[in-house]
């Protein structure tokens, strides 16, 4: 893996079609052709993929690296992740062949200023996830016109309505599994014989930082360990706007 530096900026990010016009083209595309589309619109070296290898990841990581292995794939590493979703990406970097995962932590004088007790995630989660995902990501998205995550319509709350593809400041974000089921996702995992993520055994269906994921009781929401007990679903890095 390679790590992206703190101070690694982008030329500034060329004109783009608007995100209207793309969704609309691509509003009933499968995955593959929505990465395919998104490729060939900014060249790989402006596609980023980020991926939580979460419970559902290594779906979506399976169809691009069937489109192209050397797409760049950001993980954040939030310095609160279970041990299993570190060795869970090591697997899939190994089976899926990925070639560019690069692994991007907070900086460590923001963690010394801001929660130096690390207990910033039980007296502010969202100030939380804000220092340990939504700045890191957008430091490592400096480089990239555009980028392609794994959120699902199926998972409800604020995904019920998302788009194929969207708006995300002067990038494009692609969300090329918004149409896909359930049943769909395990028939990937089923037909490509993916491994699944350990945790998802123990009954947890979504899996972020350890002291935020717990397990999903029968028939609850996928996302319902999430936060549980607060009133918050999202980390924030697809509700923040850039400017």
């Amino acid at each position: 893996m390679t790590a992206l530096a703190p101070d690694e900026r982008s030329e500034s990010v060329r004109e783009l079609p608007s995100a209207q016009d793309v969704d609309r083209e691509l509003r009933n595309a499968s995955p593959r052709e929505v990465i395919a589309k998104a490729l060939q619109m900014v060249g790989r070296e402006h596609l980023a993929l980020v991926s939580s290898f979460g419970s559902e990841s290594a779906a979506l990581l399976k169809v691009m690296a069937e489109v192209d292995p050397t797409i760049p794939v950001i993980f954040l590493d939030t310095g609160w992740l279970f041990e299993e979703t570190l060795s869970y990406r090591d697997t899939l970097i190994e089976r899926l062949g990925l070639r560019d995962v690069r692994s991007i932590k907070p900086l460590e004088q923001t963690l010394s200023r801001e929660d130096p007790e690390r207990a910033l995630w039980f007296s502010d989660p969202d100030a939380c996830c804000r220092i340990r995902k939504v700045e890191p990501l957008s430091r490592a998205l400096a480089p990239f016109h555009a980028w392609i995550n794994g959120r699902k319509r199926f998972q409800g709350g604020v995904r019920a309505d998302i788009p194929v593809v969207e708006e995300d400041g002067a990038r494009l974000k692609f969300n090329p599994f918004a149409n896909v089921s359930r049943e769909q996702i395990e028939s990937i995992y089923k037909s490509s014989k993916l491994p699944p993520h350990p945790l998802v055994a123990k009954g947890f269906l979504s899996v972020g930082c350890m002291p935020c994921t717990s397990r999903a009781k029968a028939g609850e929401d996928v996302r319902a360990g999430r936060w549980r007990g607060t009133a918050k679903t999202e980390c924030g890095i697809h509700t923040h706007k850039p400017s």
